[in-house]
């Protein structure tokens, strides 16, 4: 079994998924555009939910979300699926390429035998095309790989119950409805609303209060917890703004990428000079991880580095509230 699937390698394994497999059912879509109907452009802390032994920080919401948002304001159905039993995910798996319908999966990082090994860490939300099966083995569209690949049954398996934090469970997705027209302007609008509206949020684990949160601890963590656990902490925090498919910036070049494609289709002239400012806003946090790297790395040697970070942190969460503001005001 082979379905008639294109891959194309993105940013961003989520937004990767969706846009493929929505370009499959005849609905062509931007991955940027996908990410921002989808108020991808998030920012979370819980210093209570340990990854990797290091708080939880993510630059986007739960799994899932995005696409489930996107699909909703577009008035595409998606159907979603998770098995206790490992032998009952495989079937479902196989009836629906049987049916001819690539399928989504979530499933850990940690054992895909097919990524480099720098790339392989305990995370259990990245996403992936099954689209057939030859041979024994289940045809894979990673959208993060510039080509496809393939997985032994147990392989697969493997990955699809992994363990720890946001275990997959089997769970597999898959466009069941997707309308002849729809309303992509209002769709926009709609996602623009709710990214500023979860990044100005008034409580602290999310949006920009989060990130004002976050960079008043680090040196707090160094004064508390020392050298060696602070720079593992914020190892976690660069690792989940550049290396998890963000696209660099904590996905805010992914971000500006969909506001200028929303310039031209509102024709909002506004949203052009945003989507330059976001970008800027992006290279900050890209020079803000380089920083950071040097710390982790031993290359830094300034005694108030940790002082210093906090308020390059704190810089940009200033201007990512401004950011907002206008951009809300610009909808």
């Amino acid at each position: 079994m082979k379905l008639n699937f294109e891959h194309h390698q993105t940013a961003h394994c989520e937004n990767g998924v969706a846009s493929n497999l929505l370009l499959n059912k005849g609905l062509k879509l931007s991955e940027p555009m996908i990410f921002g109907i989808g108020s991808g452009l998030f920012f979370v802390y819980l210093p209570f939910l340990k990854v990797n032994f290091a708080p939880g920080f993510s630059y986007r919401p739960m799994p899932g979300a995005i696409f489930s948002k996107a699909a909703k304001r577009l008035g595409i159905k998606i159907k979603r699926e998770k098995f206790s039993n490992p032998k009952d995910a495989q079937k479902a798996l196989e009836r629906n390429l049987e049916q001819n319908i690539p399928t989504g999966l979530q499933v850990g990082v940690f054992n895909l035998t097919y990524f480099p090994e720098e790339y392989k860490f305990h995370f259990n939300a990245h996403n992936l095309v099954v689209y057939g099966k030859e041979d024994g083995k289940f045809l894979i569209s990673d959208p993060v790989m510039d080509y496809t690949t393939s997985l032994s049954e147990a392989e697969l398996e493997k990955v699809r119950y992994a363990k720890g934090a946001l275990p997959p469970k089997g769970h597999m997705y898959y466009p069941v409805y997707v309308p002849e027209n729809i309303n992509i302007e209002e769709a926009i609008k709609k996602g623009i609303k709710d990214t500023c509206k979860n990044m100005l949020a008034p409580v602290p684990l999310i949006g920009v209060k989060a990130m004002r949160w976050v960079a008043k601890s680090i040196p707090k963590w160094a004064e508390k917890k020392g050298t060696k656990v602070t720079n593992h902490y914020l190892g976690q925090l660069i690792r989940m703004q550049e290396e998890i498919g963000t696209g660099g910036g904590g996905f805010r070049f992914i971000y500006g990428a969909f506001l200028q494609e929303a310039a031209i289709i509102l024709k909002n002239d506004e949203l052009k000079e945003l989507s330059k400012e976001i970008t800027s806003i992006g290279d900050l946090w890209r020079d803000f991880a380089v920083d950071i790297a040097r710390v982790y790395k031993n290359r830094n040697s300034k005694s108030n580095i940790y002082n210093e970070l906090s308020k390059t942190m704190l810089h940009i969460a200033d201007l990512e509230e401004a950011f907002y503001k206008k951009l809300r005001k610009a909808i």
